[in-house]
């Protein structure tokens, strides 16, 4: 795989195909623990590599923070988790300044949110003040605790995970946290097949816990260089652009995509390509992509919701409306 002319990046086209052979380490090390779910393994490390945040949304024991820990498991990095409840502080997520009487001075205690990889899990659970303490570092990958700002280091990602049908103790996300997730994502039940294996598998062992790293800090930012590098036509852009502003003028919508989520959808696309060997993005990848990465930020309109009408369905039926580019 070749780099375009004009790409920003500092890596070669020889090393940009040893970093997808990298990419493919982790997704086969995640896929020996996530049976069956091989479309959900690609998105999440599409969210890795277009340095996004992924919110994974569905009902208990389908495998969320297995699908999370797998994930930081395969790489040899920093990772740390935190048990979302109603009495979580910021403080708990962000860190603290202490007073040392020794130095007798303050020093900051950094908080979990100091890792390369976070998990969240079952956010909604905390309160709104709590996960909003998540929105400078998710958005700007940095932190500022009295007056002071640290920088997060790279690779940084929040996997967040919450449960939609328990209502009681929960705080919905507001709209301006999810629009900070790149993609969310359903586990959805395993087929019979996938979870006969499951219990082939899970039933004698963990093989969570036989897990070992298969790419280090520093190939994940490598990789994140290379994705980066990789070529988007000003049709492709335009194409973009307007399956973001057709769900700011759809009657079936009160909320359409923000400007955020139109960066998101380049970058994840920019992911989506890399992944499929390619060092150009083309509008299939927009397609496949558009869904998972905006139908989470819109609000159906009271029409629409009267004909029960999810924003998935709403999306899906924009994706095919907007006229497709032609590239060649």
């Amino acid at each position: 795989m070749a780099v375009r002319q004009g790409a920003d990046t500092d890596v070669d086209a020889e090393r940009l195909e040893d970093l997808v052979e990298v990419a493919h380490r982790i997704r086969a090390a995640i896929e020996s623990v996530i049976e069956g779910k091989g479309d959900v393994v690609r998105l999440t490390l599409t969210v890795l590599l277009a340095e996004g945040h992924l919110l994974i949304e569905d009902v208990p024991g389908v495998g969320k923070t297995m699908l999370a820990k797998a994930l930081a498991r395969s790489i040899d990095c920093p990772v740390r988790r935190v048990q979302f409840t109603p009495d979580l502080l910021p403080s708990d997520i962000t860190g603290v300044s202490a007073y040392n009487q020794q130095t007798r001075d303050f020093e900051f205690k950094p908080g979990p949110v100091f890792a390369n990889i976070v998990v969240g899990d079952e956010i909604n659970r905390a309160s709104p003040k709590t996960q909003s303490a998540l929105l400078e570092c998710m958005e700007e990958h940095q932190v500022t605790v009295d007056g002071v700002t640290y920088t997060l280091e790279s690779p940084f990602m929040v996997i967040a995970t919450q449960n939609p049908i328990e209502m009681e103790g929960t705080y919905p996300l507001p709209e301006a946290q999810r629009d900070r997730f790149t993609v969310k994502i359903a586990m959805g039940y395993p087929d019979p097949a996938a979870e006969l294996e499951m219990l082939d598998v899970h039933g004698a062992s963990q093989p969570l816990a036989k897990l070992e790293p298969v790419a280090t800090t520093a190939e994940v930012q490598a990789l994140i260089r290379g994705v980066r590098a990789v070529y988007v036509s000003q049709s492709v852009k335009k194409y973009a652009i307007g399956l973001v502003d057709a769900t700011r003028h759809s009657p079936d919508l009160r909320l359409g995509a923000s400007p955020r989520a139109t960066l998101h959808l380049v970058r994840a696309a920019r992911a989506h390509a890399a992944l499929s060997g390619r060092d150009y993005v083309i509008p299939d990848d927009l397609q496949d992509l558009a869904v998972p990465v905006l139908a989470h930020r819109l609000l159906p309109s009271l029409e629409a919701q009267g004909q029960r009408r999810h924003p998935e369905q709403v999306m899906t039926e924009l994706v095919r409306r907007v006229p497709v580019p032609d590239t060649k």
